[in-house]
């Protein structure tokens, strides 16, 4: 008979295996980190997809993991600091909303994950070398705003023919923004639209980059994708409202209040970002993790907002559309 090695139960009256002994040992709890260069109100669909995606695969907060949050709230400077502070707490894993967020954490670790969620043109920024082999301690998600600002400069033209003048809201201190305009003034003259740009680098600075819109005779605005952008875009959407001004962006703008948003479902990317982390934390290394990209898009019309506006959307639009709010 083979031998093998057992635990004797005090108490228990039985005999265990001790490998079925050590299978049923406490595990600790994986400790995560969250750097958002905006506020939690602002990410709060985002967190929500991504702790739904976490259940999906076992980990609960509170049970076998804890999430330390970080918020810059829009102060960007702080981002650093933010992010050395969750390195100190010796984190498992951060887990990096936005592209400002993604390279402090870069500058904070060499070492510990960093998952990068459903982030604006991580190459160009340099944050990974390459999708397929994205090096270092990183990995996620990207998405590629400048060919999505072009599509959604076209479904404007689309939805209103007649309109000329148009403008370009980005952030400044955004790397990927940069391209994203570019993308847009190339766009603009083929569809013999007349660009303009302006930048809005906290929430503070909406009002009046929205009220300069309306006084240069803006009649559509592409928001481009940025962390403040998607923390603030119900406030746009009122702001461009008031002034009369169309409002298009990601799909998730859309849902937020502009008339027409084309893109990936972010949310759904937050989610699917609970793939990744299962798999560091079995042991696979975020190098040989290949940055996924955004291969479904969706097409949603906000109605509601269109009608505000006293604009009719055509229905080659809305046949289109994957989600129609009204």
């Amino acid at each position: 008979m083979m031998r093998r090695k057992i635990l004797f139960v005090l108490g228990g009256g039985c005999l265990m295996p001790l490998e079925l002994w050590a299978q049923q040992k406490p595990v600790k709890p994986r400790r995560i980190g969250i750097l958002g260069a905006e506020t939690a109100s602002g990410q709060a669909a985002r967190l929500i997809a991504l702790q739904a995606g976490l259940r999906d695969f076992g980990y609960v907060e509170g049970k076998n993991i804890t999430i330390d949050y970080r918020w810059a709230e829009g102060k960007y400077e702080q981002l650093p600091d933010l992010a050395t502070e969750l390195v100190r707490l010796n984190v498992d894993l951060l887990v990096a909303l936005g592209i400002k967020a993604a390279l402090a954490a870069k500058q904070a670790t060499s070492t510990i994950p960093i998952v990068i969620p459903a982030t604006a043109d991580p190459i160009a920024t340099g944050l990974i070398t390459s999708l397929a082999r994205p090096g270092a301690n990183i990995t996620g998600s990207a998405i590629f705003g400048s060919e999505m600002a072009a599509k959604q400069l076209e479904l404007m033209r689309e939805a209103a023919p007649k309109m000329t003048r148009v403008a370009a809201l980005s952030n400044p201190r955004n790397l990927s923004n940069q391209a994203g305009v570019k993308a847009l003034e190339v766009a603009a003259k083929a569809l013999k639209m007349s660009l303009h740009r302006f930048e809005a680098q906290s929430a503070n600075d909406l009002d009046a980059a929205l009220a300069a819109m309306e006084k240069a005779r803006i009649e559509g605005v592409v928001i481009l994708t940025d962390t403040l952008f998607v923390a603030n875009t119900r406030k746009i959407v009122e702001l461009a409202v008031q002034n009369r001004i169309f409002p298009v962006g990601l799909a998730t703008y859309a849902e937020n209040g502009c008339v027409i948003g084309y893109g990936p479902n972010q949310n759904e990317m937050y989610r699917k970002a609970a793939v990744l982390i299962d798999k560091i934390f079995k042991g696979v290394k975020p190098s040989d993790i290949p940055v996924e990209q955004a291969t479904r898009f969706e097409l949603v019309v906000n109605l509601k907002t269109a009608k505000a506006l006293g604009v009719t959307i055509p229905q080659t639009i809305v046949v289109r559309a994957t989600k129609v709010i009204e």
